[in-house]
């Protein structure tokens, strides 16, 4: 594994995951949302694709998404490993509220400078609004993603449920720091 994307639906733990084997593996990690959003009112990036483009031409990477739609493919092509953290909107609701509720509460700085606000909880893009309605979709996606032959370069790890995650995580020997 030296090149992955960790998929699944908003607030899954992919992020998580992502510092928790940049950490392990030694693999640089990139946070999609961050590269997505540069500036305040959630401004997005205008060099975005051309810097993910950058980061995938190294030997060595993680990255904490399917990837938005304009550079979905480039990932997946160039991807060796995909993580695919598949859980029940039982796991995931609770996990994103929580989440949420406290970057709200605590009015921390995100991607940009931009900040959750309680508005923004009456919106359709909160993550947990989005994280509700897209569950289904992203699954979906992935499943039909992780079966096309145009993506069976990938080694997919698909976990159901974050025991199952841990497990393999714990099974996973560190690598050294690659050259």
């Amino acid at each position: 594994m030296q090149r992955a994307l960790i998929a699944g639906v908003t607030g899954a733990g992919k992020s998580t995951l992502a510092r928790t084997l940049s950490t392990r593996l030694h693999l640089p990690y990139h946070e999609m949302d961050a590269l997505y959003y540069d500036g305040p009112d959630w401004t997005r990036n205008k060099n975005f694709t051309a810097q993910v483009e950058a980061i995938t031409t190294h030997p060595h990477w993680i990255i904490d998404s399917l990837g938005y739609p304009e550079v979905r493919d480039l990932l997946w092509t160039r991807a060796d490993t995909v993580i695919w953290l598949d859980y029940p909107m039982r796991t995931v609701m609770p996990r994103i509220l929580r989440r949420s509720l406290h970057r709200t509460l605590t009015r921390e700085p995100l991607y940009g400078g931009n900040r959750e606000t309680w508005h923004a909880w009456l919106t359709k893009d909160h993550p947990a609004w989005w994280s509700w309605t897209q569950h289904t979709t992203r699954h979906k996606e992935i499943k039909s993603r992780t079966e096309n032959p145009r993506f069976a370069h990938l080694t997919v790890h698909h976990f159901t449920h974050p025991e199952h995650t841990a497990t393999w995580l714990k099974q996973l020997p560190p690598h050294p720091t690659p050259e």
